[in-house]
């Protein structure tokens, strides 16, 4: 095993690395952190409390990952945070501990790209291949499909939902749910049309991308709400064989906080 730890790093007793883990100055790695293969600190990092860092991860200087939350009802439970492989967390990310009202657990997968100044709360659940630019902030309790793309100085209330392969303009107050694939933006947050660049990009065919924007239109102009448009069948008729579109109509259907209001 070879790991490279400064000499000014300061490493508590119990505290485990892969392979190949390198923690530059000044770092601070609490005894319940777990380190690995691959991953580099660059310097001035803290990695705290019951802490896991998956493979090949790249964390800049004066991240803070594994803190405690910022809950005034958290007590010092033995909370735990997550870290997939491959991510790459640049200066100044934050990413805290749960809390004990969920699952006991803040979760990042893989492959994400985190800009500097981006804040991840208690108990958020952020999938893979995500990329959120500077200065976006998730409140608690977030969850944040795959392959979502977030603009700069983005903010995120608590319990708000955002599907996969969903497009967010930078500095938009997101307190609503966004559906699958769907591009909003705002303050306050309202939804703007089919991320169809992202659909692409998975790999959908142009006639089920045509039908998503065509049902995304078709529910845009209806009088009803999003939700009450999906509760009837006969709107869903013509698209029982689209994945994309039956996906977004059991997004919809089990928003607890309602979805955004569509851009005129």
């Amino acid at each position: 095993m070879s790991v490279e730890i400064h000499p000014t790093a300061i490493v508590e007793e119990g505290a485990k690395f892969g392979e190949n883990v390198k923690v530059g100055p000044y770092c601070i790695i609490g005894a319940n952190v777990s380190v690995g293969d691959g991953t580099k600190l660059k310097s001035h990092v803290v990695l705290e409390g019951h802490t896991t860092i998956g493979k090949n991860n790249d964390i800049h200087q004066f991240c803070s990952i594994g803190v405690p939350p910022q809950d005034k009802s958290y007590n010092g439970e033995p909370t735990e945070t997550i870290i997939g492989d491959n991510n790459l967390f640049r200066e100044n990310v934050t990413v805290h501990r749960a809390t004990t009202k969920q699952d006991h657990k803040t979760v990042v997968g893989n492959n994400g790209y985190f800009m500097a100044g981006v804040h991840i709360a208690h108990d958020c659940v952020v999938g893979d291949n995500v990329t959120m630019a500077n200065n976006t902030l998730l409140a608690g309790h977030v969850h944040i499909g795959d392959f979502v793309q977030m603009g700069g100085a983005c903010g995120i209330t608590p319990f708000v939902n955002i599907g996969r392969g969903a497009f967010i303009g930078a500095a938009s107050a997101i307190d609503r749910d966004i559906p699958h694939f769907c591009a909003a933006l705002g303050n306050r947050i309202r939804l703007k049309g089919v991320n169809i660049i992202g659909m692409k990009r998975r790999g959908y065919t142009k006639d089920q991308i045509s039908e998503v924007v065509e049902f995304y239109r078709i529910m845009e102009a209806s009088a009803l709400s999003a939700k009450a448009f999906v509760e009837h069948p006969e709107n869903l008729e013509d698209y029982k064989n689209n994945p994309v579109i039956q996906e977004l109509v059991e997004f919809i259907s089990k928003s607890e906080i309602g979805l955004p209001p569509f851009m005129s």
